[in-house]
Protein backbone atom coordinates (compact mmCIF):
# COMPACT_ATOMS: atom_id res chain seq x y z
CA UNK A 1 0.00 0.00 0.00
CA UNK A 2 0.99 3.85 -0.97
CA UNK A 3 1.60 5.86 1.92
CA UNK A 4 0.19 8.45 -0.31
CA UNK A 5 -2.67 6.45 -1.17
CA UNK A 6 -3.71 4.05 -4.07
CA UNK A 7 -0.96 1.30 -5.45
CA UNK A 8 3.02 1.64 -4.87
CA UNK A 9 4.85 3.13 -8.03
CA UNK A 10 8.58 2.97 -8.81
CA UNK A 11 9.18 6.74 -7.86
CA UNK A 12 7.37 6.82 -4.87
CA UNK A 13 8.95 3.74 -3.92
CA UNK A 14 12.12 5.40 -4.89
CA UNK A 15 11.48 8.30 -3.04
CA UNK A 16 10.67 6.57 -0.30
CA UNK A 17 13.61 4.67 -0.51
CA UNK A 18 15.60 7.86 -0.55
CA UNK A 19 14.10 9.81 2.45
CA UNK A 20 14.74 6.39 4.70
CA UNK A 21 18.39 6.21 3.62
CA UNK A 22 18.59 10.57 3.96
CA UNK A 23 17.10 9.84 7.54
CA UNK A 24 19.19 7.17 8.24
CA UNK A 25 22.47 9.09 7.13
CA UNK A 26 21.50 12.51 9.04
CA UNK A 27 20.77 10.22 12.25
CA UNK A 28 24.04 8.46 11.84
CA UNK A 29 25.67 11.84 11.39
CA UNK A 30 24.43 13.27 15.00
CA UNK A 31 25.15 10.18 16.62
CA UNK A 32 28.66 10.72 15.06
CA UNK A 33 28.55 13.93 16.10
CA UNK A 34 27.99 12.70 20.04
CA UNK A 35 31.09 10.14 19.67
CA UNK A 36 33.27 13.00 19.05
CA UNK A 37 32.07 15.74 20.85
CA UNK A 38 31.84 13.13 23.83
CA UNK A 39 35.73 11.59 22.94
CA UNK A 40 36.61 15.15 22.95
CA UNK A 41 35.44 16.29 26.28
CA UNK A 42 37.14 12.79 27.54
CA UNK A 43 39.90 13.93 25.79
CA UNK A 44 39.99 17.21 27.98
CA UNK A 45 39.38 15.57 30.99
CA UNK A 46 42.49 13.42 30.95
CA UNK A 47 44.74 16.65 29.80
CA UNK A 48 42.90 18.59 32.79
CA UNK A 49 43.95 15.18 35.14
CA UNK A 50 47.42 15.18 33.79
CA UNK A 51 48.34 18.91 34.43
CA UNK A 52 46.93 18.09 37.86
CA UNK A 53 49.21 15.15 38.60
CA UNK A 54 52.01 16.87 36.77
CA UNK A 55 51.14 20.27 39.22
CA UNK A 56 50.94 17.40 42.33
CA UNK A 57 54.40 16.00 41.11
CA UNK A 58 56.22 19.46 41.39
CA UNK A 59 54.95 20.13 44.86
CA UNK A 60 56.11 17.25 45.67
CA UNK A 61 59.52 17.52 44.18
CA UNK A 62 60.07 20.96 45.47
CA UNK A 63 58.89 19.88 49.23
CA UNK A 64 61.61 16.79 49.02
CA UNK A 65 64.08 18.97 47.50
CA UNK A 66 63.53 21.45 50.68
CA UNK A 67 63.86 18.51 53.38
CA UNK A 68 66.77 17.19 51.54
CA UNK A 69 68.01 20.22 51.80
CA UNK A 70 66.92 21.08 55.85
CA UNK A 71 68.18 17.48 56.35
CA UNK A 72 71.91 18.15 54.69
CA UNK A 73 72.19 21.76 56.85
CA UNK A 74 71.16 19.37 60.37
CA UNK A 75 73.31 16.86 59.34
CA UNK A 76 75.90 19.42 58.63
CA UNK A 77 75.41 21.30 62.01
CA UNK A 78 75.56 17.85 63.83
CA UNK A 79 78.90 17.11 62.49
CA UNK A 80 80.47 20.40 63.74
CA UNK A 81 78.84 19.83 67.10
CA UNK A 82 80.29 16.39 66.67
CA UNK A 83 83.76 17.42 65.66
CA UNK A 84 84.20 20.44 68.33
CA UNK A 85 82.72 17.91 71.44
CA UNK A 86 85.78 15.51 69.96
CA UNK A 87 88.34 18.39 70.19
CA UNK A 88 86.98 19.43 73.49
CA UNK A 89 87.57 15.58 74.83
CA UNK A 90 91.01 15.35 73.29
CA UNK A 91 92.11 18.64 74.99
CA UNK A 92 90.52 17.25 78.27
CA UNK A 93 92.47 13.57 77.86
Amino acid sequence: MDPFGGEMSWPSAIFLLVVVVVAAFLVAMVILGLFETRKEKQAAAQTDDLRQLVHRYEQLAENTLDAQQRTAADLAELRARTTSIEQLLRSVE
